[in-house]
């Protein structure tokens, strides 16, 4: 069979380095196996600028199959760099199978997107947005560089950092992400435009903490934040909560300052 495995370090795990592979796992005597064959290898054919289809024969290589945990066939493993990055078991229909495919499929720019994002750490703004305005041009859905064009805008442009990330929406990865820097967009307004903002004891602190935000310095952000929540935890509608929730969405939960601010955040909360 054409796309029988020969050596599969070769013909998968290096392979994957370059493109992304499929690996059908099957087995002659498996009746669904023998449904999803042709619907797949078709597929293939009609995308291999984009992917590679591998068939590997669980009878012939059980070493193989053991190593990788099939338990049933068909199983169908999608490898990335010399890892598994997605899978389904079972003979999926054809438009089953596009849609995952769509949604596991590494955008063909992920290269240039690390590259911009290399960029982006060492300081080099502008080449990084020229970059990622070339990777949106050529994939106008590629959320990740939207939301890493929309990051770069946000302080100093939260109305165009806000249309970046419109069509970021619910059926999204990156939508919690995206929800977050919405949040930062919109107290970047607020801070454009103090006027806007109800008058009370606690706005000079809530304003304080924008400006660190609008800073990057998060600890103090944070800290401001959460004295707004003590001072008068509904001032700007829950503002203090909705920002305080953004920031951990966007240092991850394993970030030390999301670790060292979630207790107090949360006392301030529910006091």
């Amino acid at each position: 069979m054409a796309y029988e495995v020969e050596n599969f370090a070769r013909d998968v795990i290096e392979k994957s380095r370059q493109l992304p592979v499929v690996v059908d796992f099957w087995a002659e005597w498996c009746g669904p196996c023998r449904v999803l064959g042709p619907t797949i290898e078709a597929l293939a054919q009609k995308n291999e600028n984009r992917w590679v289809l591998i068939k590997v024969d669980t009878e012939k290589n059980p070493d193989i199959a053991q190593q990788y945990g099939i338990r049933s066939i068909p199983a169908v493993k999608m490898f990335v760099d010399g890892e598994v990055k997605d899978e389904f078991v079972g003979a999926l229909p054809e438009r089953m199978i596009e849609q995952w495919l769509e949604k596991a499929l590494p955008s063909p720019n992920r290269h240039r997107l690390m590259e911009a994002e290399e960029l982006i750490r060492n300081g080099r703004h502008k080449q990084a947005e020229m970059l990622l305005e070339e990777i949106v041009r050529a994939e106008p859905q590629n959320h990740t560089a939207l939301f890493l064009l929309a990051q770069m805008f946000v302080s100093v442009d939260p109305a165009r950092a806000l249309a970046v990330l419109e069509p970021i929406q619910e059926d999204s990865g990156h939508y919690d992400l995206a929800e977050a820097l919405r949040i930062f967009a919109r107290l970047f307004s607020q801070h454009n435009h103090p006027e806007t903002l109800p008058e009370h004891a606690a706005k000079k602190t809530y304003l304080q903490a924008i400006s660190d935000l609008r800073r990057d310095e998060f600890g103090p952000a944070l800290e401001g934040f959460i004295e707004t929540l003590r001072d008068y935890r509904s001032y700007d509608e829950g503002g203090g909560r909705r920002a305080c929730v953004a920031i951990f969405k966007i240092l991850g939960e394993d970030h030390e300052l999301t670790r060292r601010y979630r207790r107090p955040f949360s006392n301030a909360l529910y006091a």
